[in-house]
C-alpha cells in the first residue's frame, strides 16, 4: 500500500509506478551476489564546436545469480557540486528526480553508499521540494513512501555533471532510508530522465535543463545497452548514433501528460500476425525496469498463446512475439521474453494493473531496450526506435505491419539502411 499525506513542513509523496518498479526489481535481482560488470564506466565527448557537443557514458551492467535471468541493471557515474562529488546512479527513463544519499543519514542503506556531503560544497544551498525559494520558516523536507520501504530527505541545488555537460539543478539528498530494501543496492541513486511533468519542479528535472541553457549539441538522448562484453552499452546526451543503429530509425509520439515516456500500440503480434488483443493500448519505455510488464488480463492472454512450456520442450518452436508501434512490428525473439535457465523455462512478463487515466499500461524494460536502440526527444515530445547493431550479431529487418493483411510486409532489402551507410562512407566526394 502507498500513503499519501501532505503535512505543514514536510512532502509525503507515492513513488511513482516505474520508479517503484525499479526498486522492486533491482532488490530482487541484486539484492545477494554480483555477478559481473559487463561494461566499464566511461565518459567521452563526441563532439564540441560552437553547435555545442555531444556525451556519451558508459554503462555497466550488473546481475545476480538468480533463478531469474533478466534481474539486471544497468549503472553510470554522474558528479554533483563543487569540486565534483562522484556517485553511481540509474539512468532512469521511468523517473524524474535525482535521488542520492545524503553525508546527514546515517543508517546503514546510507553509510553503505557514497553520500553527498553539502558542506564540501560551496555552491549547495538549500530549496523547497517544490523548487521555491526557502523562506522565513526554513527549508521543508519530503518523504517517499512505497510498498517496501521510504526515504526522508531534503532538496538542494548545485551543479550536477553527467560527463563534461553540467548545470545548475534541484535534487533529493536523503536524510533517512530504510535499510529494506536500500541498503541491498549495489548503486547509489536515481537519476530520473522522465518528461518534466513528472519532477518536483522544472529545477528538478533533467529533461527541463537540457530545453534550456544547454551546450548539448541536440536536446535530445539516446540509450544503447547490450549483454555482451564485446560492446559497450551507453548513454548519449546530445546525438543519435548511427553507428547502434542496424534499420531506419522511426518517431512516435508521446502520449499523455503523467511523464512517461509513453507510446500507443495498436495491437500484439504472435509471428507478425495481429491478435486483435490490444485496441489503443499504451507502453511507457522504461530503462530502470529489468523485465516486461502488461495488464493482467492481456498477460493471461498472451501467456496463453504463446504456450512458454516450463520444461522449455518447445523453447526452439516458440514464436516471435512483437507490437505494432508506429506502423512497425517490433519483435522479440524467445531469447528476449522467455527466462530459461537449464530445463526451467518461464516467460519473463510480469502482471501489472495501472488504474486509469495512467493505465493500462505496458512497460517495455531492459530485454526490449536491449532489442532496440531508443532516441528520448523532450522539445518534439517523440521517442525514436531502431534495431539496434550488436556486434557479431546479424540483425533482424524492421517490419513494416499492413493493416489490409493484418500482417507484416518484410522490405525488399532488409539490410538496405547498412548498405546506404557503407555506400555513403565509400562514395568520392563532389563538389557542388
Amino acid at each position: 500500500a502507498i500513503a499519501l499525506s501532505i503535512r505543514p513542513r514536510s512532502y509525503l509523496i507515492a513513488m511513482t509506478l516505474t520508479a517503484q518498479l525499479v526498486l522492486l526489481f533491482l532488490c530482487a535481482g541484486l539484492r545477494t551476489e554480483v555477478a559481473g560488470f559487463l561494461q566499464r564506466s566511461t565518459s567521452k565527448l563526441e563532439s564540441n564546436s560552437t553547435s555545442g557537443t555531444a556525451v556519451s557514458m558508459g554503462l555497466e551492467l550488473r546481475f545476480a545469480r538468480s533463478k531469474v535471468v533478466h534481474k539486471m541493471a544497468y549503472f553510470g557515474k554522474i558528479t554533483v557540486g563543487d569540486p565534483p562529488q562522484e556517485f553511481t546512479v540509474v539512468f532512469d527513463t521511468g523517473s524524474a528526480n535525482l535521488i542520492i544519499p545524503g553525508s546527514g543519514c546515517n543508517t546503514e542503506a546510507c553509510t553503505s553508499h557514497r553520500r553527498f556531503n553539502m558542506k564540501a560544497s560551496p555552491t549547495a544551498r538549500r530549496v523547497n521540494c517544490d523548487g521555491s525559494e526557502v523562506g522565513d520558516d526554513g527549508a521543508d523536507e519530503i518523504t517517499i513512501t512505497f510498498g517496501t520501504g521510504e526515504i526522508t530527505g531534503i532538496c538542494v541545488k548545485d551543479q550536477i555533471c553527467v560527463g563534461s555537460a553540467c548545470s545548475q539543478g534541484d535534487f533529493i539528498s536523503s536524510l533517512d532510508e530504510t535499510s529494506q530494501p536500500f541498503a541491498s543496492f549495489t548503486f547509489d541513486g536515481v537519476l530520473g530522465l522522465a518528461l518534466p511533468s513528472m519532477a518536483q519542479s522544472k529545477e528538478f528535472s533533467m529533461m527541463s535543463r537540457m530545453q534550456s541553457g544547454s551546450s548539448l549539441k541536440k536536446s535530445l538522448f539516446s540509450v544503447f545497452l547490450s549483454d555482451s562484453n564485446e560492446e559497450t552499452s551507453e548513454v548519449t546526451f546530445g546525438a543519435v548514433k548511427q553507428e547502434h543503429m542496424a534499420s531506419e530509425m522511426f518517431w512516435v509520439d508521446v502520449t499523455g501528460t503523467s511523464g512517461y515516456w509513453e507510446v500507443r500500440i495498436s495491437d500484439i503480434t504472435i509471428d507478425s500476425k495481429a491478435q486483435l488483443l490490444c485496441e489503443d493500448c499504451r507502453v511507457a519505455v522504461d530503462t530502470g525496469t529489468s523485465q516486461l510488464a502488461g495488464p493482467s488480463a492481456l498477460m493471461s492472454s498472451l501467456r496463453s498463446r504463446v504456450d512458454v512450456k516450463p520444461d522449455c520442450s518447445n523453447y526452439h518452436s516458440l514464436p516471435q512475439l512483437g507490437f505494432i508501434i508506429g506502423g512497425r512490428i517490433l519483435n522479440l525473439a524467445p531469447a528476449d521474453y522467455v527466462d530459461k535457465m537449464g530445463q526451467t523455462c518461464s516467460i519473463s512478463m510480469m502482471d501489472l494493473d495501472v488504474p486509469p487515466p495512467a493505465g493500462p499500461l505496458f512497460i517495455f524494460g531492459i530485454p526490449f531496450l536491449q532489442k532496440y536502440y531508443t532516441v528520448y526527444d523532450p522539445i518534439a515530445s517523440r521517442v525514436g526506435f531502431a534495431v539496434a547493431n550488436h556486434k557479431g550479431r546479424t540483425p533482424e529487418a524492421l517490419l513494416t505491419f499492413n493493416p489490409d493483411l493484418a500482417s507484416a510486409v518484410a522490405p525488399t532489402k532488409p539490410a538496405s539502411f547498412l548498405s546506404t551507410l557503407r555506400a555513403n562512407a565509400r562514395a568520392p566526394l563532389t563538389a557542388r
